[in-house]
């Protein structure tokens, strides 16, 4: 009981600033999948921090407060039908295998939200590709629902499974606003971009790493659809579908797991939106950014070391 009176938080700004960008989009989430979407919020963050505190009850030393940013973003790339129990097993192991064992908060080499996923993607995909609820029929109507209806089928489901299946495309005003269905967090591009310019004016995050992840998936779209791969959607529809928005601005942008130095960010970025193409199009996942993000997360020392020797060299 001590141990929990005496925690102590360090004074992060950034992560203060990330925490306020995130709550329109918890917000609007409840709005448009009903009040379980706090709760699947609540109950990441709880146990994020609950296995924060288990490996450091014992040390003095102040806590982050990116475990509760960990604990938020995993909890808005989940879709609100995600049982309460996935969530919690999601989150602890993400902080533990991402995090923990390499020594804490600054030392991970991935990024424990999107280790998180990736871990119940690969083991409980059913709930993750098959288990979506429609986003509410009026604006904000979620907010007198426990959670919205579920869909039973295809036709209803998120804009990058139907067009993986149909090739129809879900109209722009929709996937923009965010009138469809899909993970919490990933579905109003408005309000992710409004979330990232306000976190660079806040230097909380760098635009170079969101607009090279852009630049990279537009050019690497463009080429494939230069060639007549059909698979690739045009790169303006790809941008606003799936989560690619939000792994840009949230994800990519991790000062943790990012490059420190200015070109290795601008290269890290282009990557993770190339790869991001190849496993939209060719691989069994209907969205890809995070898996894209986790490959990128092991080239970041490669990127800054490489840097870093090109600028003595140039010197």
């Amino acid at each position: 009981m001590n141990s929990f009176l005496n925690i102590k938080f360090m004074n992060q700004k950034a992560m203060d600033r990330v925490l306020l960008a995130l709550l329109p989009i918890i917000f609007f989430g409840i709005g448009s999948f009903g009040w379980r979407v706090l709760f699947v919020v609540l109950v990441s963050v709880i146990f994020a921090f609950l296995t924060e505190w288990f490996f450091k009850r014992k040390s003095k030393k102040p806590y982050s407060k990116a475990i509760f940013v960990s604990g938020v973003l995993f909890a808005l790339t989940l879709p609100p039908r995600t049982p309460y129990w996935i969530v919690a097993l999601g989150i602890v192991f993400g902080i533990t295998f991402a995090r923990e064992v390499f020594g804490g908060f600054g030392r991970n080499v991935f990024n424990p939200a999107i280790t998180a996923r990736a871990f119940v993607y690969v083991n409980f995909s059913n709930y993750l590709t098959a288990q979506w609820s429609t986003s509410s029929d009026g604006i904000f109507t979620g907010f007198t629902k426990y959670i919205t209806e579920p869909i039973d089928v295809l036709a209803q489901s998120t804009p990058m499974l139907i067009y993986r299946e149909s090739g129809e495309l879900a109209s722009y005003f929709d996937v923009i606003i965010g009138n469809v269905s899909g993970s919490i967090g990933e579905v109003s591009a408005v309000l992710i971009i409004l979330a990232g310019i306000y976190l660079v004016v806040k230097k909380a995050a760098y635009k170079e790493t969101m607009i090279s992840v852009i630049v990279g998936f537009v050019g690497m779209s463009l080429i494939f659809n230069l060639i007549g791969v059909e698979q690739i959607p045009n790169p303006l529809w790809g941008i606003f579908s799936g989560g690619l928005l939000f792994g840009a601005v949230f994800m990519a942008t991790d000062p943790i797991t990012s490059p420190k130095t200015y070109l290795g960010r601008w290269i890290y970025g282009i990557m993770i939106g190339v790869i991001t193409v190849v496993i939209r199009g060719f691989a069994l996942f209907a969205g890809g950014i995070m898996f894209a993000i986790l490959i990128a997360n092991v080239f970041v020392p490669i990127l800054d070391v490489g840097v870093n020797q090109l600028k003595k060299r140039g010197a």
